[in-house]
């Protein structure tokens, strides 16, 4: 963090680099520029008071020049050290303008599913508790009480605080925040037991009978459970399946959380498939319109075949799990499994290793109990 006296002649020489970097003044003790790598800059002001260091924006040099730049600062500077409260400058830099400002860009990158459940955290969890106050302002014990005052709903605060690091960094990268101060940082998420259910073999023959029972009155729905049964895929990937992701036996999935991927599909699962009437664009469509099947009806038949099976606490998202342990027992290694299941991360398959150990544990359990008996 070089110190030079500021001229407007150095400050058109200062080129953007891969990170952002800070110029201070020798003229002005706290004073300074930010380069981003876009090439944007922020004249700035850094105070360290009775043991707190505070850090705000002064402006854009395309809007004031140097000299009102540093006028401005120690003006700042002195109501900083007096206590007083300083007023915002730019819009811009308050939270929920730079929360604007995070979520048009990462429209282009998040998944449509993604960038809506986001959204609904971002409205109902952090706009709350931070719209109005300016980013820069914003700290990690400000962070840690909000995260507190969520312990009623933890899942909701633990998905909650990667959107505000994401709206944190983006602060950082435009410059209304110093580099590396994410208020998220260090923050410990709400542990929570995770929900491990698995099914035996006893269970999904239980499931396949009360499918078996709706066959004729539930069609579709029964052949989209025995898919995900078969295949191991998500919900999603099946309920948007077109007819055109079929070919040479196999599903060509153009989008799938992991990005584009290919299902290997075994002989009952392409039965399954070429069981269906086509007729329209998606294999599980709606009715007579031409849209893929509602999540809802399909959960709605799931609660209703769960609860015949005398298995009410199953998810469909179980017959996933269910899927890659029968795989795991059957003697399928880890990275097949990953294939199989479309993961990007190998560690994530990991998970299913403590299911099978379950799985085994609950049988050395029942096969003692017999012979003791």
């Amino acid at each position: 963090m070089p110190n030079i006296v500021l001229s407007e002649a150095r400050l058109q020489a200062l080129r953007p680099r891969n990170s952002a970097y800070d110029v201070r003044d020798a003229a002005l003790r706290g004073f300074g520029i930010r380069v981003l790598p876009t090439g944007a800059k922020r004249f700035f002001v850094h105070v360290q008071h009775r043991g707190r260091r505070t850090w705000r924006i002064v402006g854009d040099p395309r809007v004031i020049d140097l000299d009102e730049a540093r006028t401005r600062a120690a003006s700042m500077r002195a109501s900083i050290r007096r206590g007083a409260d300083t007023p915002a400058l730019e819009e811009d830099t308050r939270f929920e303008a730079v929360a604007a400002a995070v979520f048009r860009r990462y429209a282009q990158v998040w998944k449509p599913e993604t960038l809506k459940v986001n959204r609904s955290y971002l409205r109902r969890r952090l706009l709350p508790a931070f719209s109005g106050r300016q980013i820069g302002d914003i700290t990690p014990l400000d962070v840690q009480r909000w995260f507190a005052s969520c312990r009623a709903t933890p899942v909701s605060a633990d998905r909650s605080m990667p959107v505000l690091s994401v709206i944190m960094k983006e602060a950082e990268l435009r410059g209304y925040r110093p580099e590396g101060s994410n208020p998220c940082r260090g923050v410990r998420r709400y542990r929570r037991t995770e929900r491990e259910r698995f099914l035996s073999e006893a269970d999904i023959g239980r499931i396949a009978a009360r499918l078996a029972a709706y066959e004729r009155e539930r069609p579709l729905e029964v052949a989209a459970i025995r898919l995900l049964l078969l295949t191991g895929c998500r919900k999603r990937e099946v309920f948007t399946l077109r007819w055109s992701d079929y070919r040479a036996g196999h599903l060509f999935l153009r989008d799938s959380k992991t990005g584009p991927r290919t299902v290997w599909l075994s002989r009952p699962a392409r039965g399954v498939i070429e069981g269906i009437p086509r007729n329209g664009t998606w294999v599980f469509r709606s009715g007579a319109a031409q849209r893929p099947e509602g999540w809802t009806a399909l959960e709605r038949f799931w609660r209703r075949v769960r609860g015949e099976a005398q298995l009410h606490d199953v998810r469909l998202h179980d017959l996933r799990h269910f899927y890659a342990t029968f795989a795991l027992k059957q003697g399928e290694s880890v990275l097949v499994i990953g294939r199989l299941l479309g993961h990007a991360n190998p560690e994530t398959t990991l998970k299913y290793t403590h299911l099978a150990d379950a799985m085994v544990h609950e049988a050395a359990a029942i096969v003692g109990a017999a012979l003791e008996g």
